[in-house]
């Protein structure tokens, strides 16, 4: 700036020397105006350097502010594809639940359309299973009122069989030291004489204070119409003397025995037809052993007197 005013004064000192002085005034004047115009040009050029600066400065920072937006652009970018893929994903993802809803909805009015023909046909099995109870029910009521007759009509005949016992023991009593037994097995009133009060050794007669023991009997069961009776002859194991007439072994002596016994009961009124004599031999010991007491005990007749019981099996045959 100095130097260009040193050639200005320069060239004005040169000029002063040619010109006149009105053409130096008017030279001087132009010179202060281009002066004054250096100056506010100088002032503009200092301004706009400013300016410049400011725009370089907010050039700068618009430059940081657009890489940064580029740099969230790009962010952005790839978050907004990844949301696009993951929403396309989603969107298959929903397709396929879409036809899954469809393929079950399906399914299930096809399986709810069994389901209720078999809750129907349930149905109608529980009301035929309700039917048979109904009528399993009736038919328990019914079998439990005929086994109420049943256990009625058994403890009648118990009764009777007991009140038998009782009245066979008491008309013998006086022979039960002799070897007369009375007792109840299985329904049955068994009356157990054994031979020494009845017959002799390998005989069929009978002695009279057995014979006397049988009537008394005979006149309790002559009153007893529903009374059947069994007269079983019972030997021991020693066989038979064959010198005895008209008998060829046990078998024989216990048939004989049983049928004189039958056969004074009858002659005493005890109906016929309600007494069976049978013989037994040697073969229902009441004692296995060998010895003479042992063999004592299995010489015996055993009179078993049945109750009948015709009531008890027309209600079996009914059921």
């Amino acid at each position: 700036m100095k130097f260009i005013q040193i050639i200005i004064v320069s060239s004005l000192l040169l000029c002063s020397c040619v010109v006149s002085k009105n053409k130096y005034k008017d030279q001087l004047a132009k010179n202060l105006a281009l002066t004054a115009d250096l100056s506010s040009c100088q002032d503009s050029l200092n301004s706009s350097k400013n300016k410049l600066s400011k725009i370089d400065d907010a050039l700068k920072t618009n430059s940081d502010h657009v890489q940064k937006l580029l740099s969230d652009s790009s962010k952005t970018h790839s978050t907004l594809e990844r949301l696009n893929k993951l929403y396309t994903q989603e969107a298959e993802k929903n397709e396929k639940l879409n036809k899954d809803y469809k393929e079950l909805l399906n399914a299930s009015t096809a399986e709810a359309g069994k389901l209720n023909s078999h809750i129907l046909k349930k149905e109608k099995e529980l009301i035929e299973l309700e039917e048979k109870v109904n009528n399993l029910s009736n038919d328990l009521h019914a079998r439990e009122e005929r086994v109420k007759e049943l256990e009625q009509i058994i403890e009648n005949k118990e009764k009777a069989t007991e009140d038998l016992r009782k009245k066979v023991a008491n008309a013998l009593l006086s022979f039960k030291d002799k070897g007369l037994d009375v007792s109840v097995k299985n329904g049955k009133v068994y009356v157990s004489v054994s031979d020494q009060l009845l017959f002799k050794s390998g005989s069929v007669e009978i002695d009279k204070k057995g014979e006397e023991a049988i009537k008394k009997l005979a006149f309790v069961l002559k009153s007893q119409d529903d009374v059947n009776v069994m007269i079983e002859g019972h030997t021991d194991d020693v066989p038979v003397n064959k010198a005895t007439h008209g008998i060829s072994d046990n078998w024989d002596l216990s048939v004989l025995r049983a049928t004189t016994i039958t056969r004074i009961m009858t002659q005493e009124g005890l109906n016929p037809q309600k007494v069976t004599p049978s013989g037994k031999g040697e073969y229902l010991p009441k004692d296995t052993g060998k010895t003479s007491e042992a063999r004592a005990k299995n010489r015996r007749t055993e009179i078993i007197l049945t109750p009948k019981l015709d009531e008890l099996f027309k209600l079996l045959e009914n059921n």
